[in-house]
């Protein structure tokens, strides 16, 4: 699993008018080839009407999986384009779908692959990027004495945290960056001179920031 990545949030719509013809990106995040696929059908079933839905996805923690369509426009203006976007900005697991509804105004080459691109940009400022960061489940279970100076120096060093249950001793959830959990958790063993009884459990990603 990659320690970090960027992808979007959630699922966005934006529409930008060149010359005459409307170019409206969708974006989605996606986990799995199909998910991306029925995405670009259900945008192709909403805009059925539209002169082309043009797509590109990009899958896996090395761009493993890459498509893109044309969707009838000449060849490489843009689902090239749109898969172009996603990869300058470094985006994983998302799909996009560029639907176009013609002007009038012939484009020529060089103005779809321009056009493409941005309604692709579009449709990421509509997803809004954010940067998915691996953490580690740490459980600590400390006796009820240790549990406020634990919780202060957890504030205090702005350790991400979940939940905590109360038994007859009281575990506490952190969620210390992957790339700090040993550091993490000889700190906290120090910290409870030994004490604490400490559980690793499963990598989970949370959103930088929040």
């Amino acid at each position: 699993m990659l320690e970090r990545y960027q992808t979007v949030r959630h699922e966005g719509k934006k529409e930008i008018v060149i010359r005459k013809s409307r170019f409206i990106g969708h974006i989605r995040p996606v986990e799995t080839e199909e998910e991306a696929i029925a995405f670009i059908d259900e945008i192709k079933k909403l805009h059925r009407d539209a002169t082309h839905n043009c797509s590109a996805y990009l899958l896996g923690e090395r761009d493993e999986i890459q498509r893109q369509s044309d969707d009838g426009e000449p060849s490489g203006t843009a689902g090239k384009p749109i898969l172009e976007v996603l990869k300058n900005r470094e985006l994983k697991n998302v799909a996009v779908v560029v639907t176009r509804y013609f002007g009038g105004i012939m484009l020529g080459a060089g103005g779809l692959i321009r056009a493409y691109a941005d309604g692709a940009v579009a449709a990421v400022e509509a997803g809004d990027e954010i940067l998915r960061v691996l953490h580690t489940q740490v459980f600590v279970t400390i006796d009820y004495t240790w549990h406020g100076k634990v919780e202060n120096e957890l504030r205090g060093r702005e350790v991400r945290t979940g939940e905590t249950t109360f038994t007859d001793k009281v575990t506490l959830l952190c969620l210390p960056p992957l790339a700090d959990t040993d550091r993490f958790i000889s700190w906290i063993t120090d910290l409870t001179q030994g004490q604490a009884d400490i559980v690793q459990g499963d990598p989970v990603y949370y959103i930088e920031g929040e």
